[in-house]
């Protein structure tokens, strides 16, 4: 029988008692598998509209909105470098974890306040019309309102076409047949006094929560493993299923409620799917035993700063980190400007530290893992087009049948982990059995392969298989998903793994920390990739849908080549690696 002892976080007596299990697993783990996953159920449901929230209630141009998105993904991977930090050094997991989880259910509820969104209007002679757009699917109209008078148009290269003319229509409140292009001005509104500043302040509460959050509860399932349990694996991976399902029961459920009966409706199931999170952590605090606890209970209790309990010091500082994080969304290329110098330099010093200050199989396992860190940059920027242009290509350039709606294909890629996840886990212990593994370099370059075929594959269908309207069978965005998945399969779980194994003691946590700053500047870069793929649209709709298609080609075929190459590249590269690694599997 496993025996666990426990403490007060004031220190006081321990106690020995029988561990309690759940198919021969910590009891806890079930606590944690369920509040991370209406965690990533709450962020999923919401990334899964946000572009498209942007695009169609607030009228942001695809170039803007994309931008936005990638400072908000950028610093949403930035902030649990501090957030971790601050959990080891004085605030303990588990109260972090709740900080985030307080901060992320106000975040995800702010979402639900639509303000009312940016106004475009028309400008023809003398005559002004207010544009509005009935619908955020695919089949969404605009009209052109002018008083009691309401036209259905379409606007195209050639000019402002009126779906509802008359040849005998005379009345001056009545749009012409055509309106040709130059012939009228069209200015958008932006809804700046409410709903903008309401988003931004939203999106700086999730950033913050994710931040005390999203590294901390992974450090709590850790803690209830003893040191070399043969479970931790299998717990790890247990609570990446609960990821996976959190997310696509999200991007299913958020996706059909903000698209079919209104934004308010997908965004407020996401901040109760957070809520029902924070819920389960707090009143399952028992099943975790006092795992996660701060390093120095006695000195969190006893201490106080300005009168105040030191650990309200943490809570009031969340709340003001806000505020400079709002402030930084509101200017969204700031981030996109300054964050990768600053990791530029950060990535020169440790490299600089490694060459300098090490030597023999310290140095050259140093120099592996900043060496692989780097080209899953490029993974990364690739892979996480799944949030910006591959959910707009959706909307925009792919054939969606009449029960599936854009944001719903980012379904496919947590569907295809909890399916495939455990077979290709399997499949990595059948060849290791066999001494016929790929070693780490090689991993990374068959997922750099991958995620590039998949942006091929969409080229492909975008110049063969594109029907009158320009859109693409929704087959090849699912296989395109399905390649994307499997790259990040062969990456994302063996990275964290890469990090610990090949850093030096002294500086794993700094490591740690260039990991996930190399996946914020991942972000910047996908949101720069992303915006390469915008085209006009009025009132969130593409104006030339043509144009569109072979902009996605395009810059998807440039993406996919790069991907491919690089990752050839890698994989000549693997053995030199492989030797630098110094035995490390």
């Amino acid at each position: 029988m496993e025996f666990r002892v426990s403490a007060t976080e004031s220190g006081g007596p321990l106690a020995v008692e029988p561990r309690k299990t759940i198919l021969g697993h910590p009891r806890g783990l079930v606590i944690l598998f369920l509040t991370e996953m209406w965690e990533r159920f709450s962020y999923y449901g919401m990334r899964a509209l946000l572009v498209l929230y942007l695009t169609q209630h607030f009228l942001f141009g695809p170039k803007e909105a994309q931008g936005i998105y990638a400072a908000y993904a950028a610093l949403v991977y930035l902030m649990p470098v501090v957030g971790g930090m601050i959990a080891d050094k004085y605030l303990g997991s588990r109260k972090a974890v709740i900080i985030g989880a307080v901060l992320l259910v106000f975040g995800h509820f702010m979402m639900a306040f639509e303000g009312t969104g940016g106004k475009e209007r028309l400008t023809i002679g003398e005559t002004t019309y207010e544009l509005r757009v009935d619908g955020r699917d695919q089949d969404r109209k605009i009209f052109a309102v002018n008083g009691e008078q309401s036209t259905q148009i379409k606007v195209t290269p050639e000019g402002i076409v009126n779906l509802e003319a008359k040849a005998d229509a005379a009345d001056a409140s009545v749009l012409p047949a055509l309106t040709p292009s130059g012939e009228y001005k069209l200015e958008t509104i932006r809804d700046t006094g409410f709903g903008e500043p309401i988003l931004f302040f939203a999106l700086s509460l999730i950033i913050v929560g994710v931040g005390f959050l999203k590294a901390n509860i992974s450090t709590v399932v850790g803690h209830l493993y003893e040191e070399n349990d043969p479970r931790r694996d299998g717990g790890f991976t247990i609570f990446y299923v609960g990821i996976n399902l959190g997310s696509l029961l999200a991007t299913a459920a958020c996706s059909y409620l903000g698209i079919k009966y209104g934004w308010a409706y997908g965004f407020g199931l996401a901040g109760i799917g957070m809520l029902l999170g924070l819920m389960t952590f707090i009143f399952g605090q028992s099943w975790l035993e006092g795992r996660g606890g701060p390093p120095n209970p006695e000195m969190l209790k006893t201490r106080k700063v300005l009168g105040l309990p030191f650990e309200a010091i943490f809570w009031i500082g969340g709340l003001v980190a806000v505020f400079p994080t709002w402030l930084l969304m509101l200017r969204s290329e700031i981030i996109l400007t300054a964050l990768p110098w600053l990791a530029g330099i950060i990535f020169a010093a440790v490299v600089g530290y490694s060459l300098i200050k090490l030597a023999g199989a310290e140095r050259t396992r140093m120099l592996v893992a900043l060496t692989l860190i780097f080209f899953s940059v490029l993974f990364w920027a690739l892979f996480e087009q799944a949030g910006s242009s591959l959910t707009l290509f959706a909307d925009q350039s792919t054939a969606m049948p009449s029960w599936f709606n854009a944001p719903m294909t980012q379904m496919f890629n947590p569907g295809i982990i909890v399916i495939g996840g455990p077979i290709m886990a399997a499949l990595w212990v059948w060849l290791g059995k066999r001494n016929l593994e790929p070693s780490t370099p090689v991993k990374f370059s068959v997922a750099l392969v991958l995620v590039g075929a998949g942006f091929l594959l969409l080229t492909f269908a975008s110049n063969n298989f594109a029907n009158v309207d320009f859109r693409v069978p929704l087959i090849f965005l699912f296989l395109t998903y399905l390649l994307h998945t499997l790259g990040e399969l062969c990456l994302s779980p063996v990275g964290l793994s890469m990090i610990t194994k090949l850093s030096v003691d002294r500086v794993v946590g700094l490591m740690m920390g260039v990991w996930f700053l190399s996946s914020s500047v991942a972000h910047i870069a996908a949101g720069l990739i992303a915006q390469a793929t915008s085209s006009e649209t009025v009132a969130g709709v593409v104006t030339n849908p043509e144009a569109a298609l072979n902009t996605y080609a395009e810059i998807f075929g440039t993406i996919g080549w790069t991907g491919v190459a690089v990752g050839v590249v890698l994989l000549v590269l693997s053995p030199i690696l492989k030797k630098g690694m110094a035995g490390v599997r």
